[in-house]
Parts: structure tokens; sequence; C-alpha cells
């Protein structure tokens, strides 16, 4: 019977590699022992010590120092780790997608997304792509900027969207949509009897922030430090969630830069009150992000392919 752990089988002056050695090599790394490899795994210390001779045997070179006990990686086994992950993750990719095609495993995207993106744009663009391909799953983890993009590096999301700038060159990216940030206050403040206040209006209020690490919060400080306004501001406070802030500019607490996007409903209903800035326009851009893998699985390409055409409507 074929055993899909050992399809990668290449020859080549007699070379072999099996790809559980690889799948347990990444596990010791991560875990940093033997013992919780062969713990998590299900297996004997033995046996996991028996994969990874088996990997330094194929590559002719020790792949782990034991230094007072402990185990760490050698330079040919710090170069072998983002490789060994790779070829797991293509594996595993490989795998779903002929499963996928022959109809014996479910086709499950696994999307990542930023806080504003997921919690207001995604459900509603999820809800039409599922009109057009019922027989598709998602798996949606929601977070700031920063957990995407790690959740990406370690392959446990297929893409993420996120928002706002972000530097990492390894990545591929395109942009698919964008939001306007505007200011906002609570609908009976003093600024709403005016049609247009000034930038230097905006440090006599208190300003509600998200945490240091939100994409949206680094768009408008750099904005607003650029403008020579960002050190006159007193900050209120800083709070985890969209609908907190929300709450607490309501409430009158403070005003706050928020996106377009999350804030419809509450302008709508007259719970909040959009305020113009004079020579004040700022735009953040929404990005699809990817690792820029050779092979892609067909759910994907036409899910990506979906929200290009999506929001260029």
């Amino acid at each position: 019977m074929f055993n899909k752990n050992k399809f990668f089988h290449k020859r080549q002056g007699g070379f072999a590699l099996n790809i559980e050695s690889l799948r347990m090599f990444c596990r010791v790394v991560e875990e940093g022992s033997i013992s919780q490899a062969a713990r998590i795994g299900y297996v004997s210390q033995p046996a996991v010590t028996r994969q990874i001779r088996q990997l330094e045997n194929s590559y002719g070179t020790i792949l782990f120092d034991r230094d007072e006990g402990k185990l760490r990686l050698t330079v040919a086994g710090k170069m072998l780790y983002p490789y060994a992950k790779e070829m797991i993750a293509l594996h595993k990719s490989s795998y779903e997608t002929i499963q996928e095609h022959l109809g014996k495993l479910e086709k499950t995207l696994l999307v990542g997304a930023s806080l504003t993106i997921g919690e207001y744009l995604l459900p509603t663009l999820i809800g039409h792509f599922k009109k057009q391909h019922p027989d598709v799953q998602f798996s949606l983890s929601i977070g700031n900027t920063p957990q995407m993009l790690e959740k990406l590096e370690v392959n446990e999301i297929d893409l993420a969207l996120v928002e706002g700038v972000f530097q990492n060159n390894t990545y591929k990216k395109q942009k698919f949509a964008e939001d306007e940030l505007i200011l906002v206050t609570s609908y009976n403040h003093r600024w709403g009897e005016k049609k247009v206040i000034s930038l230097q209006d905006i440090p006599e209020e208190k300003m509600i922030w998200r945490e240091k690490e939100s994409g949206t919060r680094s768009i408008v400080e750099e904005a607003l430090r650029e403008c020579d306004v960002l050190g006159k501001i007193d900050n209120a406070m800083e709070l985890g969630s969209m609908q907190a802030i929300k709450s607490a500019v309501e409430a009158n607490l403070g005003t706050s830069i928020l996106p377009r996007l999350t804030v419809q409903k509450e302008l709508k209903y007259e719970v909040l009150r959009e305020i113009s800035v004079k020579d004040f326009h700022l735009v953040r851009d929404f990005w699809i992000v990817e690792k820029g893998q050779r092979f892609k699985r067909e759910v994907q390409r036409n899910f990506e392919a979906f929200l290009m055409e999506e929001m260029s409507n």
C-alpha cells in the first residue's frame, strides 16, 4: 500500500530522504528535546533518535550537538531547518490537493486576517464566495498584522489578509482593496457644529488608540508625526478592540481616527459623527500576503481571483 509519508524518495548517489524524518527533525528543533518530540509524536525516544541519525547519514553531517545535556543545532542543522519546513508544507499541500481532486477531502482554506478585515469585511466576502463555491470550507484566524504574518511564516495559514505597511521582502503581496481613515467623535461633540477643523485642533481632545502593534495605529501615528501633531496629543487610553474604542468615543471619553469600514453603521444611525480635517486625507491599503510558493492549491487561486474581482467592482 502506498505510504504518503514516504512519497519523497529521491535517490542521487545513495541519497534518500524520508518526509517523516524531516517532520521529526523539525519537531525536535521546535520542542528543544528528543524526549518532548517523542511524547508529542507518540513514538519512543529511540525511534526519534533513529530518524535523526537517518537524516544525518543522508546529509553526511551532524545536525545536533549536545552541550551540557542540551541539544543545539549545528550550522548544518540551522541551514536545513527552513528547507525542512518548506518540504513538509509542500508535502502537505500536494497531498491535500490530490485528495481534494479525488473527493476524499474537504476543500478547506486557512485564512488569517487582521482585525478590521476579519471582523468587518471578510464575512461578507466569504458569504459571496461560498455561493459560487459551496463545497469550500474556511478556517479563519483573526488578530493583528504581526500575528497573522507569524502564522503565515510557520504555515498555520495559507494566506494572510492584512492592512498597513510591513517590512518583509520574502512574502508575495498584492493590493486588493483600500479604506479611508477618518476622525470620529461622539455625535453630540462640540466639533459637530463646524464643517471642518484644522490639524492643530486635534490635540485639544484626548485620543483613543488601538494597541501599539496595530497596523492602523502605525499609519495614523506616522501621518500625524509628519504633520508635527503627534507629540502634542494627549493619549486618553489604549484599547484592544474596535468595539471598545467606538463605545469609548460614543461616551465622549475622547476622539479616534478609525477605518471608515468599521464605523459605517454608527455613522448611519448617528451614534458617532465624522469630522472633516482640512488638508488631511489618510488611506490605508489591504493586502493579500502569501509565501512565494511555486505551487498553489486550486481553492486558494480561486479565492484570490475572487477577492481581486469583487473588490474592484
